[in-house]
């Protein structure tokens, strides 16, 4: 992040927002900032907006809720808790709380922004557009972090008014349907109040601007129209479990409309575009620089309470005694991820590291059951950072290319088939993935049905490890099939049978050292061979290259040799079942902390 003013307002502002509910903002002095003095003026007013911004975003997005999918699986042991979380083995116990916790804390500090906001009394007209872009931040927020809440709990409390207003400490969960319909409205609210990032009103896509409310009214929508877990709140019966949309049909055509237009106002703007290297996106976000295709990002807002984190459990393994300073990832991507691309996918050697770093910074190639996570790799820095776990790695929440496949997605349920718009939406993603050859993109669905699936694989291609993969398949109503499919791919593939047949048994390459930060090598070179013989081995070993066995161990992070009987493999997915781990259960400490809740747990736990 480019630390600024931004940082300044976030240290004065986290201040006064990190005492209680209901003494927010209760400080002392002639300069305490408090509901009372906070919104006399509109630099102190724009430190409120400022300190919702850490309570936005939490490691458990990318690390115990972005594993589990067919991108992304846990290294970690059988007892860890995100080990756990990562193949749906839920008990009330080990749900992970920190995220909760975070969206709650944001959309209180929002609700008090918004009732501040609302009741200034500015004159200037200058004051009276930075008065409305506040509004519309904290509009924006509290329906971004309701949607983070509800894409993981489901039915939860929900309040639009401030704790210390109401009074009220206790709530029960609320139809979602009413929350998302509210989420819509506060975003509709907020793209009629903020301005266009052209105007400048913000020098940082680390804030909202109208570009990037359009993109989460989108998402919203998308979210509210698509399948989630249900029961009824009445009887709480575990009968009445089921996966379904909301009941109101013209509702949910409604919803795909909202969020086609949505797309259509950032699309028609011309403002946002998508950069011509798929790398590049990545390359900015590792080494501070912004760009016109990630709309809003989350930084490292003043001490990073909630930060990211990024490159460290969820980047490439990087020994401890390189000249990188060790990362240590406790995520490696799920072995067939590798082949769902096609071959000349530019994306993929981004998105899957297929190498490591060693103590004397060479490069060291992965087996399958070695990959890891490449789009923040500490070693594309330009420095060690601020800790070896705190790369300052600003997240990707909303980039242009997600507007435009939602855009192809909305308007395919839309219309029951894609129209031309949506079809161009989508390939424009997908001619940027194979370097801008449209000659080798394939062939587009122009089906419903086809489309539509081609939209669940671009959204793994174009966006595999930014935390939406796991919601996403929950949405469509498929996760329960698209992992039990993904995990017979993977024995499949440890037997070299079927469509994993012909693939490398071993890979042979040259080993080559690291020199400096900013390192230029996206993947290692190598040539594959089916099968090898020890004498052919040994001779490419004597010419200088080092022979990888693909379905052995890596020399650096393993989780073991790849065999159909491998325990990663056994225990991929172990708790998945359909109808249940879709929403999680409440954990023990949400409903001790909310009464409220106490008699409405999951129903099948």
């Amino acid at each position: 992040m480019k630390k600024t003013l931004i940082q300044s307002c976030v240290a004065v502002a986290l201040l006064a927002t990190t005492t209680s509910c209901e003494k927010f903002l209760d400080m002392p002095s002639q300069t305490k900032f408090d509901s009372e003095t906070l919104f006399t003026t509109v630099d102190r007013a724009e430190m409120a907006v400022v300190g919702c911004y850490p309570q936005t975003f939490n490691r458990e997005f990318y690390y115990q809720l972005g594993m589990g999918t067919d991108e992304c699986m846990s290294t970690e042991g059988e007892t860890n808790s995100k080990n756990q979380m990562s193949n749906y083995v839920y008990t009330t116990s080990n749900i992970p709380t920190s995220t909760y916790t975070a969206m709650y804390a944001g959309i209180e500090y929002a609700n008090v922004a918004i009732k501040g906001l609302q009741t200034m009394e500015v004159v200037a007209e200058a004051d009276r557009k930075k008065v409305d872009m506040l509004l519309g931040e904290a509009y924006a927020i509290r329906a971004m972090n309701y949607l983070n809440v509800l894409r993981f709990f489901g039915d939860v409390p929900y309040s639009t008014t401030p704790v210390a207003e109401s009074g009220i400490f206790s709530s029960p969960r609320v139809s979602r349907d009413v929350i998302y319909d509210g989420c819509i409205e506060d975003l509709q609210k907020a793209v009629e109040l903020l301005p266009w990032k052209s105007a400048g009103m913000v020098s940082t896509p680390e804030r909202f601007t109208k570009n990037a409310a359009y993109g989460m009214l989108a998402r919203v929508a998308l979210y509210a129209a698509g399948h989630s877990l249900r029961w009824d709140l009445n009887t709480y019966s575990e009968s009445s479990v089921k996966i379904a949309q909301r009941p109101d049909a013209s509702r949910v055509k409604e919803l795909y409309k909202i969020a086609a237009d949505a797309c259509k106002a950032v699309i028609d703007r011309g403002e946002n575009n998508l950069l011509p290297k798929f790398e590049t996106v990545f390359r900015d976000l590792i080494t501070g620089k912004y760009n016109n295709e990630t709309m809003l990002e989350y930084g490292q807002w003043g001490n990073n309470n909630n930060g990211s984190a990024a490159g460290y459990t969820n980047g490439i393994f990087i020994h401890t005694s390189s000249m990188f300073g060790k990362s240590q990832p406790a995520m490696a991507v799920v072995p067939t991820y590798w082949y769902d691309f096609a071959a000349n996918d530019l994306r993929r050697d981004v998105t899957i590291a297929n190498y490591g770093i060693n103590s004397d910074n060479s490069r060291l190639m992965n087996s399958y059951s070695s990959n890891t996570i490449g789009k923040f790799r500490a070693n594309w820095g330009k420095s060690l950072g601020t800790a070896i776990n705190r790369r300052d790695i600003n997240w990707p929440v909303l980039r242009y290319a997600d507007v435009l496949l939602m855009y192809a997605e909305a308007l395919n349920e839309y219309h029951n088939g894609p129209t031309a718009e949506a079809i161009d939406a989508f390939e424009e993603v997908r001619t940027r993935g194979f370097g801008g050859d449209a000659s080798k993109i394939g062939t587009t669905p122009t089906d419903y049905r086809g489309f539509r699936q081609a939209i669940v694989d671009e959204r793994k291609f174009e966006l595999g490890f930014e935390s939406w993969r796991r919601t996403d398949l929950a949405r469509w109503g498929i996760l329960y099939e698209t992992l039990t499919e993904t995990k017979a791919k993977l024995i499949r593939m440890a037997k070299r049978e079927g469509e994993y047949a012909d693939i490398d048994g071993y890979r042979v390459y040259k080993k080559e050292i690291a020199t400096s930060f900013e390192d230029p090598v996206v993947a290692i070179p190598y040539t594959g061979y089916k099968t090898m013989s020890k004498a052919d081995s040994t001779q490419k070993v004597k010419e200088g290259f080092v022979v990888l066995r693909m379905h052995g161990a890596s020399p650096l992070n393993s989780v073991g040799i790849m065999t159909p009987n491998a325990a990663f493999i056994n225990n991929l997915y172990r708790g998945l079942e359909k109808e249940k781990v879709e929403i999680l259960p409440l954990a023990t400490t949400m409903i001790d902390v909310n009464p409220a809740l106490r008699d409405q747990q999951h129903p099948k736990y």
